[in-house]
């Protein structure tokens, strides 16, 4: 079975394969719709340590520092084009599971650390949600966090208007307030399909 297949585990995929354009990202589709439920463990490791800053400049590692249980996505904060539409995703998801008592932390692992700096992490994942939290790091430090969750990207080119424009994955991690990962969310989930999978995570 192929990880791309592996990756739908415990969630509703498209049917169509290929590559997904957001502006100046492109991301793999998601492969034949599979459905398991949403406590079916992982079928593979994936998921580790790591220590990286988040956009106000404070030490995170991999553990969520109230508790909270996280959505992770690694991709770009400062995306002048038409950005992934992962992140206004994860923001509505958010929303949801609130207004049902369960709270949640959407947090943004930057593929592009020089164009997704301190200074200008915070300002653009602010408005998409204030809820955001924007990891970075040297590229050694981001390099362990990529290693840990198998994410693979590669730069196509630099568009002259949207900037650069990257090939990489558009699934979003789900973990635990300590930093294991429970499952995976292909971005074909609606809000209310993702924010139910995390319910059930959740105990509701």
């Amino acid at each position: 079975m192929t990880l791309l297949r592996l990756l739908c585990a415990a969630a509703i995929c498209g049917a169509a394969t290929g590559v997904l354009a957001h502006g100046a990202e492109t991301h793999d589709a998601p492969a034949v719709s599979e459905q398991t439920t949403a406590v079916t463990p992982l079928p593979w490791n994936i998921g580790g340590a790591f220590a990286l800053l988040d956009h106000t400049g404070t030490a995170r590692t991999e553990a969520e520092p109230d508790g909270k249980m996280q959505l992770v996505f690694f991709g770009y904060a400062n995306c002048p084009g038409i950005c992934s539409a992962a992140l206004p995703m994860m923001a509505e998801v958010t929303d949801i599971l609130e207004r049902r008592d369960i709270t949640i932390s959407p947090v943004l692992i930057t593929i592009d650390p020089k164009l997704d700096t301190l200074a200008t992490m915070g300002p653009a994942l602010a408005k998409i949600s204030e809820d955001f939290t924007g990891l970075t790091g040297t590229p050694e430090a981001l390099g362990v966090a990529y290693k840990a969750f198998q994410i693979s990207f590669t730069k196509i080119m630099d568009d002259p208007k949207h900037g650069p424009i990257y090939a990489h994955g558009s699934h979003i991690y789900l973990m635990n307030a300590a930093g294991r990962v429970l499952t995976l969310l292909p971005p074909v989930l609606s809000p209310d399909q993702a924010a139910g999978i995390i319910a059930t995570y959740a105990g509701r």
